[in-house]
């Protein structure tokens, strides 16, 4: 009896299936963009931090979405990483390990929405209210918003895992690419359908809270715009919500595709790359988005890599007087 529960205490997770032949691309792909994911987000944290120009409440709501994609990747690809080239049947797990990432990873999911329901806010502050957006968007309100973000997703994840770390567990064995809450409360032969009914209700109140927050937010934006006849204030409003539009969209399709994944059975290789792709390709992509597509930004990155590269800009210079 104690050598059973030794070894459900130590799980055996699926990883990435890959084949042998595949395992090397696989590896390298996954490498590269982690090391995109890490390098792009800390930058933009570090320049936003470092540029006085930017301590600005949209930017400093920025560095809470590259911090939380900092983190989320994390969690997931370095594991996944070491375990690329060990057979599955050796791809051990300690249990308390698994019930940390499944934290983690939602913890991230829900990070991300809750931190896009007030940069939402803050767009909507900007363009509704603009002589009053000074008084609103305070550097005081922007740090208890961001508190409040991560300390409701904290509570909600927290209480979604210990649900599933509760019940006796009588299997070893995460059919999944990483431990996810699913995948712990499914190691269980007890009946399980309170995990069942509060994942599901928690992930539904979270997708609804945010849709109808973005939703109603931009409505009102768009009202507003149809109202003025300032274009530069339209073209601004257009730019600035766009920016958030995408970062949304890709965040809600993700999650969207992977609850509903969850209750197709036969589907569940097309779940699990889900998955693997909503912890890569949302840090990428949110990178991607604010970093290069906002002006004020993508101006101090050109202007760093000038710095940079000073012989070319001499070089240029000097033939440009010739």
């Amino acid at each position: 009896m104690e050598n059973q529960t030794l070894d459900l205490d130590v799980l055996i997770v699926e990883g990435l299936k890959v084949t042998p032949q595949s395992s090397v691309p696989a590896f390298i792909l996954l490498l590269l963009i982690y090391i995109f994911i890490m390098v792009s987000n800390i930058g933009l944290v570090v320049l936003i931090s470092t540029e006085r120009s930017l301590h600005q409440p949209m930017y400093l709501l920025f560095c809470n979405m590259s911090i939380n994609d900092v983190f989320g990747a994390s969690a997931i690809i370095p594991r996944i990483l070491s375990d690329v080239f060990i057979p599955m049947s050796q791809r051990f797990m300690s249990y308390d390990e698994c019930a940390l990432q499944a934290f983690c990873a939602h913890f991230h999911a829900c990070i991300a929405h809750t931190v896009l329901i007030i940069m939402a806010f803050d767009r909507y502050v900007a363009i509704c209210n603009p002589l009053r957006y000074a008084a609103i968007m305070t550097h005081r309100m922007v740090l208890g918003l961001s508190v409040w973000a991560w300390s409701i997703s904290f509570l909600l994840v927290g209480i979604l895992i210990g649900l599933s770390v509760r019940p006796s567990r009588c299997r070893r064995v995460i059919l999944n690419p990483f431990c996810d809450n699913a995948s712990l409360f499914k190691l269980s032969c007890e009946n399980v359908l309170i995990n069942h009914v509060y994942g599901l209700g928690t992930a539904m109140l979270i997708l609804a809270s945010s849709l109808c927050s973005v939703t109603l937010t931009y409505l009102k934006i768009a009202m507003v715009c149809l109202r003025s006849k300032n274009q530069a204030l339209n073209s601004k409003a257009l730019q600035t919500c766009a920016t958030h539009l995408a970062a949304y969209a890709i965040q809600l399709f993700s999650g969207c595709i992977i609850i509903t994944l969850h209750r197709f059975p036969h589907l569940s290789d097309h779940r699990k790359l889900a998955s693997i792709l909503l912890h890569m390709v949302s840090p990428a992509m949110n990178a991607i988005i604010y970093g290069l597509q906002i002006k004020a930004v993508r101006e101090k990155i050109i202007i760093i890599f000038k710095r940079a590269t000073p012989g070319k800009v001499k070089v240029k210079n000097c033939d440009s007087q010739k």
